[in-house]
């Protein structure tokens, strides 16, 4: 629209040089104010201040505080020359360009007494002008028909999306009704599963304390055996005083009262009545027979004494780290390679008999469908669950795109869900109308947040002219950054430039053929001031 009326406006001018009618007035004096200047009546300042007589207007003397007694001279520094300029543009230009050999205006007015040697290029210009225009009006006209296209598809999409909307909603409901049916069935499953896990459980439990209690009997006979040096089935204060680990206070000396407190005391005990014996000593007993394997986390008394070090080079002087040389063989190697690890495949055997001992054994087949059983009542329940939480976000879009202000017509609704960027020498940046504005680095680094999608931010009579994107990524010590984004009309979607005006705050210039308004009928316009 405004394409249409700049060229109007200077078609008209074009005819207006063509007519042989030429309003007088004084040189520099724009139309619309010839008639403050009558000649032979005083003169009024413009701004009021004075009034003189009408024979010192352009008399080379700055009378008038703003300069409008001279509108043709350079006199005034504060004045102002009008340049007629028929068949382009008027123009004002500063009384202090009048005379001074530079040819402002294109009619050449504002040098009649320099000597410069101006040309009148103001036909030229305006038929430049009007053959740019012509062209802007001729994209407008394709954008504008484009803009058409984009409203119809909209209108068809928006009818699909509310067709589709009513069809997801109603299988909601029926997938609902599905997810609270198989909730049940799951649930009727796990009942049972959990009693027989728990039945499983107890009887697992139960089974480890009877082993528990006959590998404790088996020790406590091993023991007893062991204290009962002389054979003669008991154990005496004598065969408990060898065992100086089973000192009761603790103070380094295991003596004969400590010994028969802890047989009951009495002087001997027979294998009957060892084991409240074996309850008291057992967690401090040592057998003489072998050593047995300290548990995880506790340490001989040797290395408390005297802890590894955990580098190599704390054994041996500076420069006397012995180098490891692979070509050179030790005999005494093969010595140990057949011997000296047994004892650690002995203890690794051990203790995976142990886990083994320890693990849960497999479930009973009865045990185990009932396992089964639930945990396809389970999957089936998960696999509904999930279908009804996506088929809820499908509604939550559909309902979002049917309701967002995609334009008066919707016409901006194909740019839902695209992204289009902008290379430039350092960075790319990345517009996703209604959603986000972002920059990054070409050559390595992370995304910076230039806005989300905050509203049309346009004048009120062409609102849909400008977005706002807001409360991007912070910048140091200052705002959020935000982003501006000017929509011009043209045949092509994409974005054309990107500046930061001023810190943090960045301007996109973004070209849609969605704000091409309808043109006139330019074509008829010029056609119809030619024949003027």
């Amino acid at each position: 629209m405004a394409v249409s009326c700049l060229l109007l406006s200077l078609l008209l001018l074009l005819c207006g040089a063509a007519s042989p009618v030429e309003v007088q007035r004084p040189r520099g004096v724009p139309l619309s104010k010839r008639q403050f200047y009558e000649e032979g009546k005083p003169f009024t300042c413009l701004d009021g201040s004075l009034t003189v007589p009408f024979d010192r207007v352009n008399d080379d003397y700055c009378d008038c505080q703003d300069g409008s007694d001279e509108p043709g001279t350079a006199a005034c520094p504060n004045g102002s020359f009008h340049c007629t300029n028929a068949g382009f543009r008027p123009a004002f230009i500063p009384s202090s360009r009048i005379n001074d050999g530079i040819c402002d205006c294109c009619d050449t007015t504002d040098e009649y007494n320099s000597g410069a040697a101006c040309q009148n290029t103001c036909r030229e210009l305006g038929r430049k002008e009007i053959e740019s225009l012509q062209k802007m009006a001729e994209i407008a006209k394709e954008g504008f028909l484009l803009k058409q296209q984009l409203i119809h598809e909209a209108k068809s999409g928006l009818e699909e999306k509310k067709t589709k909307l009513g069809e997801v909603q109603s299988n909601r409901k029926d997938l609902e009704e599905k997810v609270d049916a198989l909730r049940t069935v799951k649930e009727k499953a796990e009942q049972p599963e959990n009693e027989a896990k728990e039945r499983h459980l107890k009887a697992w439990e139960d089974q480890k304390a009877v082993i528990r209690m006959e590998k404790d009997k088996a020790r406590m006979s091993g023991v007893f055996l062991e204290l009962d040096k002389d054979g003669d089935g008991f154990v005496t204060v004598d065969e408990l005083l060898t065992h100086s680990e089973l000192d009761s206070d603790g103070d380094g000396t295991f003596t004969e009262t400590e010994a028969q407190g802890l047989l009951g005391g009495v002087d001997k005990v027979d294998a009957a009545s060892f084991e409240s014996v074996w309850n008291n000593i057992k967690e401090k007993f040592h057998s003489e027979s072998h050593t047995d394997t300290p548990a995880p986390g506790e340490t001989s008394q040797e290395e408390a004494k005297e802890p590894a070090s955990d580098n190599d080079s704390e054994l041996y002087p500076d420069d006397d780290i012995p180098e490891d040389d692979d070509d050179e063989e030790d005999p005494d190697d093969e010595d140990l390679d057949d011997g000296d690890y047994k004892g650690s495949d002995t203890l690794q055997t051990r203790d995976k008999k142990e886990d083994e001992e320890d693990a849960m054994p497999p479930y009973d087949q009865e045990t185990q469908s009932l396992i089964d059983a639930a945990q396809k009542a389970r999957d089936e329940f998960n696999e509904a669950e999930k279908a009804l939480r996506e088929l809820d976000d499908q509604i939550r879009n559909l309902e979002k795109e049917i309701s967002f202000d995609f334009g008066a017509s919707a016409e901006f609704a194909y740019l839902y869900s695209q992204c289009y960027e902008l290379h430039t020498g350092e960075y790319i940046y990345k517009l996703c109308p209604f959603n986000r504005v972002s920059q990054k680095p070409k050559y390595g680094g992370s995304e910076t947040n230039l806005g989300t999608w905050g509203k049309w931010a346009g004048p009120e009579d062409n609102v849909y002219s400008v977005m706002k994107y807001e409360h991007g990524t912070g910048c140091w010590q200052g705002p959020n950054r935000s982003t501006t984004v000017k929509l011009t009309c043209g045949k092509e979607t994409v974005v054309t430039s990107t500046s930061e005006p001023s810190r943090c705050e960045y301007l996109m210039e973004f070209i849609t053929p969605a704000v091409c308004q309808e043109p006139q009928n330019v074509d008829a316009t010029f056609r119809g001031h030619e024949e003027l």
